[in-house]
């Protein structure tokens, strides 16, 4: 099989439910609980190796979840009791776990054999390598079942429960009066980022997990307002981050996921710098044209109120502008 399409169509699996989640994750300022999920996942493999013995896939996705699923109800506990804020929250549990993965791997390294750059970085160049065998048949690429899973289960709840997830995230008030209960949403959601997260960061590596859940949702904030539209151009993002990092990649023979993530982070940029009403460039255009606007209201007022004959300096006076202030206005707004 390509070794290029497998590596495509792998990180094209990862950014689909990313991409939509990352959205929702973004609007809920829960971001970086992914980030906690995914370090969390370390001393989940670790647990599962000396349950188990094994290191194989479905042990190591296991336990991962498992972590994932105690990291996202640590977080909620904390934050429910009152003390403590989302934020101070997950980076109490993100430290905590990613510690104790550290300590297992220092104590019992020589058995685990876990690289942990290949945990933390990944390394999506290996997808073609790994293959799916049941039975003495080769079934493809293991990255295609796994993150295919994935993908399937996260859109397909994200389309079922689009109008809750809309609701819980811009009116959980409102959603509590229709009879939505914004903690089990929040419960599924959270399930639901665990889920891919660990699925994915076999295959791609923690970090470009993160990379494709925050950046695509932030740069598809800054150039829409709607909740379906922003999913949409979150995961054209994606898209693209994945084929245009890919083939830098291969040009210049750097990490994949690293270029991919690189490449997410210049269209963050470029958006935060041009988007249309959000942007850096944009916003100033807006506010200037907004200012313009304002002046030419201002100086046809003040032409009303001085009579039809007023001269510029008239109006300058009037409104103690300086007369080339006035004159550079093109005329009044009807």
């Amino acid at each position: 099989m390509n070794v290029d399409l497998v590596i495509i169509v792998t990180a094209l699996l990862v950014v689909a439910p990313c991409a939509l989640l990352g959205c929702v994750l973004l609007l809920r300022r829960k971001v970086m609980v992914a980030d906690a999920i995914s370090h969390a996942a370390l001393p989940g493999i670790v647990v599962a190796f000396l349950l188990t013995g094994s290191l194989g896939p479905l042990a190591a996705v296991a336990g991962a979840a498992a972590f994932g699923l105690l990291t996202v109800t640590l977080v909620d506990l904390l934050e429910r009791s009152g003390t403590v804020h989302g934020d101070a929250a997950t980076g109490i549990v993100f430290t905590g776990l990613f510690a104790l993965g550290v300590l297992l791997v220092a104590r019992f390294g020589g058995d685990v054999h876990l690289d942990l750059e290949h945990v933390l970085f990944g390394e999506i160049a290996f997808a073609p390598l790994h293959v799916l065998t049941v039975g003495g048949v080769d079934l493809g690429p293991r990255s295609w079942w796994t993150t295919g899973l994935v993908a399937l289960v996260a859109v397909a709840a994200v389309l079922l429960f689009y109008k809750e997830l809309k609701v819980t995230t811009f009116d959980p008030a409102l959603a509590a009066v229709l009879g939505l209960s914004p903690v089990v949403v929040q419960t599924v959601l959270m399930s639901l980022v665990s889920l891919t997260v660990v699925g994915a960061f076999d295959a791609v590596g923690a970090i470009l997990v993160v990379a494709l859940l925050a950046g695509p949702a932030a740069t598809a904030y800054l150039l829409t307002d709607g909740f379906g539209r922003m999913l949409t151009v979150a995961l054209g993002v994606g898209v693209v981050a994945v084929l245009g990092g890919y083939g830098l990649a291969v040009l210049w023979d750097l990490s994949i996921a690293g270029m991919v993530a690189t490449v997410v982070g210049a269209l963050f940029l470029l958006a935060l710098l041009v988007a249309p009403r959000h942007g850096l460039v944009g916003g100033a255009l807006v506010r200037r044209r907004r200012r313009r606007e304002l002046r030419r209201r201002l100086v046809t007022h003040a032409r009303r109120r001085l009579g039809p004959g007023a001269t510029a300096a008239q109006v300058a006076a009037r409104l103690e502008w300086p007369v080339s202030h006035v004159e550079r206005v093109d005329g009044p707004i009807e």
